[in-house]
């Protein structure tokens, strides 16, 4: 008896930030409620977070949360992007487990206790959803690939791993997440810059079936740029390898001018062309080095000024209709 109403205690919160799912987010909902009345040892909340969407989910989200006293609703003050959204997600979360879910019904959500159920009998931190089969158009399943390499080379993640925006993690994950204040927040590298007890579990991936992605090219490039320059000092190391690479290059082409200038006896040519293409290579890799340094200088710029993670312009519950501080 005892143990069972331990189970009863245990609270899942579905955290799902929103943008551009008016048609999608009560689907999503509603899988939700369905999935958790089979399993009614556990209690949960569900918590959306608008993140400045051009449609009109604000005005759906509203509604959700003053229909079901298990929904909060929240409204950011402007567009902070999805990891943005998450983070003010995670701040008002109470549960013993929280789960990260997309709002375009591509995330099974009914298969939320395959990973909860394995990351309690391992013992794990947190467990990721993986896809066999990825319903996604090239360009962003060539992205992923891109992110997933990049972030094994520079935040370290485990080699082999698969990650996806659909996991379950333990609130102590979470709240130790949560004690980073800065401006650029990059999910993956909060959590492997905190564990590396992770663990995946197959799920399947649905196709998209309203709208499209909101990661274009430019997001795709900024997310990837944030989280290695927030989370990692390998840019500026790489930058170091390369001037020095330059600098062997302008050298041995050194020699070897010599060299040929004493061994042939005929008029060389003065090189101008060659010469003009070393000063343009090696004046663009310094000009790369010094953007690097520069991007560097300015993040701790904006930090240091405490530009916030995420604005909370309104929180919509059963409870209470309010103005949330600034974050």
């Amino acid at each position: 008896m005892e143990k069972k109403t331990e189970q009863i205690r245990e609270m899942l919160s579905f955290v799902i930030p929103c943008y551009g799912s008016e048609l999608t987010i009560e689907a999503v909902v509603e899988e939700i409620r369905e999935t958790m009345a089979g399993r009614p040892e556990y209690k949960y909340e569900i918590i959306l977070v608008n993140d400045s969407s051009p449609d009109q989910v604000w005005q759906v989200l509203k509604r959700l949360a003053m229909e079901d006293d298990r929904i909060k609703s929240v409204n950011l003050a402007r567009n902070f992007g999805q990891h943005g959204a998450l983070m003010a997600g995670y701040q008002m979360a109470v549960g013993d487990y929280i789960v990260s879910l997309d709002d375009d019904g591509q995330t099974p959500a009914n298969e939320v206790f395959s990973l909860l159920d394995h990351l309690r009998e391992g013992r794990y931190d947190l467990v990721y959803g993986v896809y066999d089969h990825i319903q996604q158009t090239a360009f962003r399943r060539f992205g992923s690939w891109v992110n997933e390499k990049m972030s094994e080379m520079m935040i370290d993640k485990p080699k082999g791993l698969k990650t996806t925006s659909y996991f379950v993690a333990r609130r102590f994950l979470i709240r130790e997440m949560l004690r980073y204040q800065h401006s650029y927040t990059y999910i993956g590298g909060l959590i492997f810059r905190s564990t590396q007890n992770i663990s995946t579990v197959p799920v399947k991936h649905r196709k998209r079936e309203v709208g499209h992605s909101g990661y274009d090219l430019k997001k795709l490039f900024s997310l990837w740029f944030n989280g290695f320059t927030a989370f990692s000092v390998k840019p500026l190391r790489a930058a170091t390898v390369i001037g020095v690479l330059c600098a062997l290059f302008g050298v041995l082409f050194g020699i070897y001018t010599v060299i040929k200038k004493l061994v042939y006896t005929t008029q060389i040519d003065a090189g101008w062309s060659s010469m003009i293409v070393a000063v343009t290579f090696i004046g663009g890799m310094i000009l790369f080095m010094l953007g690097i340094v520069g991007e560097y200088i300015g993040r701790i710029y904006i930090c240091m000024n405490q530009a916030p993670q995420y604005v909370i312009r309104e929180i919509v519950s059963q409870e209470a209709v309010q103005a949330a501080p600034d974050s």
